[in-house]
């Protein structure tokens, strides 16, 4: 199976109301890292196979450039969590880029993670419509006026 859409980890929104997680979206250091077809998002994998370089986010389906996408992603900047629409909460972060010069290719989506915890969790991934590519220059992940991730209550 391939990308068809974005999703939340169940498991995620799980080990926050149980504070399984203690994971601060704004403190921490979140991550995007970038994926090619290969990889089969499942939203209803447990956390320990939900994070950066295990169960189907293995390194060996990333797509990076050691010095203008790296492995393992590039950091989430200028993060928030918004309550401003009647009945939904969601996360925004400025557009996330690599540095210029950047040769990516076949890259349809990223898993965001949060880097700071130990052992390392998924919140979400989040699918580019399909295959996206970048050659010397820089390669810009747009995130949705509705934001990383949201929840509509």
């Amino acid at each position: 199976m391939a990308w068809t859409d974005s999703r939340i980890f169940r498991i995620y929104v799980s080990d926050m109301i149980d504070n399984t997680l203690a994971h601060d979206y704004v403190a921490d250091t979140i991550k995007a890292a970038l994926y090619n077809n290969t990889t089969a998002p499942d939203n209803d994998v447990a956390q320990a196979t939900s994070a950066y370089n295990t169960g189907q986010w293995v390194v060996g389906n990333e797509v990076s450039e050691t010095v203008t996408w790296p492995a393992g992603g590039v950091a989430l900047g200028t993060k928030a969590i918004n309550i401003s629409v009647a009945d939904t909460v969601y996360t925004t972060a400025a557009n996330t880029a690599s540095s210029a010069g950047a040769d990516l290719a076949a890259v349809y989506g990223c898993l965001v993670y949060d880097d700071t915890l130990t052992p390392k969790a998924g919140l979400c991934y989040n699918y580019f419509g399909g295959s996206n590519s970048v050659t010397n220059g820089t390669f810009t992940i747009v995130w949705h006026a509705n934001g990383v991730f949201r929840f509509t209550l």
